[in-house]
Parts: C-alpha cells; structure tokens; sequence
C-alpha cells in the first residue's frame, strides 16, 4: 500500500462513492463534495404525496463479480424486480415483441434507487468525510502547506448569499461527475488539458422524464389502469421507456408510472418548457398505454446528462504526476454498474 494521503472526491453518485469507498478501504482519508442535497446521482429517488419515483435510472443488472460481491454489503437494500420479463411496443402500444424473457434480474434498491448510494455512504457521512450542496468551481495548486490542491466551492444559499469556501491540504482530486461537467471543471481551472482533450471525445445523450400518479387506481375492485404489464421498451418516437413504479418490491402501492422520452425526442427538445414537454409526453403515454385517465401528479425532470452515446472506451482516466484523475458510468457505458467499476478501477489505480 501507498502513504496514506488526502484525496478529494468529486461527485456523490455510485461512481464517487464506490471510489470513495475503496479508497477508504485502503487506508487513505477521502473528502467527497456533491452538490446536490442528495447522493447517487442518476439513481435518485423523487418524492411526491402519491410516493417516490425512480425518474433516473430504473433498475441495475450485475455481470461483474466486484459489483456482486459489493451488493453483499447491502442484502437488505437490493432486491429483485419482477418486471424482469419485459415488452416492446410499436408507437400504439401494440406489441412489437412479446415477453422478451430478460437475460439477467433486474435488480432495485429499496424503498428507492438511491438508497444503495445512501448506503454505502452512511460511512463516509459519520466521518465528517462528506460535503453535499457543496459545488466545486475551481480546483488549484496549494502555494504552501500540506498536499498540493484546494478546491474552491460555492455552498448553499444563506441570507448573506451563497456560502464560498477553500478547502485545502489534497494530495489527489479526482472527478466523479458527467462528462461534460468534468471537462468544463478542468479546462475552468486550467488543468490536464490532455484529459480534457479525452472527455471531448464522449457523447451523452439527454432525457426528458415524466412522473405520473393515479390513485384512483386504488379504487376498490381496480388494482391497476391500463396494461398488465410492469414495464415495456417503445419505440414510440418519443418515448423509450415506461414502468409502473408501484410494481417494484418496497414501494407504495399507489399506481404511479415513469417515462422516459427517446434520446432523439429529448434533444429535439431540450430547451422546450417543462408544460410543453409535459404536454407532448402525456400524449404519447395515452397513446401506448390506453390510459386516458386524468393524473393527480404530473411533472418532469430533464437530464441533461443520461446515456453515454459515444463512451470514453476505458474504465478512468488518471494522471499520477498531477494527482488527477476522472471517471463515471460515461467511461464505459450508462449502466449502473458501469458507474461502479470505473470508480473501483480508478480507487484502485490511485491506491
């Protein structure tokens, strides 16, 4: 093992937390910034009075046994989704290939998809070692004392304004935040610009994501609205994906539906206003599902960041002389997995 040394995380989702982790393990001490008010990133879990929708990623697969033996840690948190057995549809919602049998279980944290992050994170957390609505907006080389980089970070809102601050005394800063994010930050602070040069090279797609709820539903002698299936690829032109949130294992049982809308169709319309993408997402639900009944929860959410297109083609990138490093499910796909490999690989590469 390396001397133990100060490492700074940036980023909460399952990439920088299983990198955090790791590091931990290996006896270096790890300061983790994220900054939203919560952690896991795409697997997030939005709270509404009707319960909560998994609006970013769905549900994870395990092909790698790092990642196994990883989900041994949490056997209370994970479990498996029914819905493994899933629908394609053609733009009416006839059925284009019926019951395609999964290859593998589909699996879901509960009661949502950020619980596994919050989680393994809980550590990190009762150390001290975790800054949340903490964004980093530059990252320099320390003039003197220990370690050779200080993070620049805008806090949350006050009655003063926002909280800045210098967090110093780094050996390591490493990235494990989108793409794009993770460029900007570099070329912001004007460092690694062969890095930089690499991340340019992926591409990410956005995705528009519609919540919907129906209580009704619960309406004596009706126990869903709409198809008997659980969850259904579309090839519908704007949607790619549905799924009945209350089907998976420790949710509420309110009939609740998540959507997500093509690639194609999100960047189409990637600066519409949210009721116009409502609007149009609605429609196209109605037209695959055949529920025409009114919601009493309807929003959206855009990510602008949500399934590598074009990845980066290895599992992190590194640069020990500088103490610089990135990685992120961007480096080799979009699966939650992917996310946990490449920030095992790079913990492991920096340790």
């Amino acid at each position: 093992m390396t001397k133990p040394r100060h490492i700074a995380v940036i980023g909460a989702g399952i990439a920088g937390i299983a990198c955090a982790r790791t590091l931990v393990q290996a006896g270096h001490r790890t300061s983790v910034f994220e900054k939203s008010a919560g952690l896991g990133g795409r697997m997030a879990t939005r709270s509404s009075p009707f319960g909560g929708f998994d609006h970013g990623a769905q549900y994870f697969t395990v092909r790698d046994p790092r990642f196994s033996l990883a989900l041994q840690t949490a056997p209370a948190v994970c479990k498996p989704w029914s819905a493994s057995t899933v629908r394609v549809l053609d733009d009416h919602g006839g059925i284009a290939a019926a019951g395609l049998p999964a290859r593998e279980a589909h699996w879901v944290p509960t009661p949502g998809m950020a619980a596994l992050a919050a989680h393994w994170a809980q550590p990190l957390r009762d150390a001290g070692s975790l800054e949340g609505e903490t964004r980093v907006t530059r990252i320099e080389r320390t003039s003197r004392g220990a370690g050779r980089w200080q993070l620049h970070t805008v806090g949350p809102e006050t009655t003063d304004g926002h909280r800045r601050q210098v967090f110093r005394g780094f050996d390591d800063v490493l990235l494990a935040i989108p793409a794009w994010q993770a460029r900007e930050l570099l070329q912001n602070s004007e460092l690694a610009d062969d890095m930089a040069i690499e991340i340019d090279k992926v591409q990410v797609a956005p995705c528009w994501a519609l919540m919907l709820a129906f209580p009704q539903a619960m309406q004596p002698g009706l126990n869903t609205l709409g198809p008997q299936w659980n969850a259904a690829r579309s090839t519908h032109h704007r949607i790619a994906w549905l799924a009945r949130e209350s089907s998976k294992p420790g949710r509420d049982p309110i009939e609740r539906w998540t959507v997500h809308a093509s690639a194609a169709w999100s960047r189409e319309h990637f600066d519409d206003q949210p009721d116009r993408v409502q609007a149009k997402l609605r429609k196209a639900f109605s037209e695959v599902t055949g529920i025409r009944a009114e919601p009493a929860h309807a929003q959206v959410h855009r990510w602008a960041y949500a399934q590598t297109v074009q990845p980066l083609g290895r599992s992190h990138l590194w640069d020990p002389s500088q103490g610089i490093g990135a990685c992120g499910d961007w480096c080799v796909g979009h699966r939650v997995e992917d996310a946990f490999v490449s920030g095992l690989e790079l913990a492991l590469a920096v340790a």
